[in-house]
């Protein structure tokens, strides 16, 4: 009897490693990305707490209505925008032949 186990090589081909860097879901195509509809909800929150603020101070005196039309406008702007501009990033990536 020998004494001695054989142990393989943990970054020889066909193992499983999550410490090699090659490892699967590590690669380029795995990077996460910012979803566009997060950003523009963060910053209706930050513009409406800005609004609010400057109407408490009394710096200017705001019009809800115009307020909540200047709102969607914007947003729905950056969501046109952004959409497109992730589209476009989408369509430049090589495809890996898979639906």
């Amino acid at each position: 009897m020998s004494t001695s186990s054989y142990q393989p090589d943990p970054t020889g081909p066909g193992s499983y490693s999550t410490d090699n860097p090659t490892a699967a879901g590590t690669g380029p195509s795995a990077a996460s990305s910012t979803r566009v509809g997060t950003v523009v909800w963060g910053l209706i929150v930050l513009a409406l707490a800005a609004l609010i603020i400057v109407a408490q101070l009394g710096i200017v005196t705001l019009n809800a209505t115009y307020v909540l039309i200047g709102l969607m406008i914007g947003a729905g702007a950056a969501l046109v925008v952004g959409g497109l501009l992730s589209a476009r990033k989408r369509d430049n990536e090589p495809t890996t032949g898979k639906s």
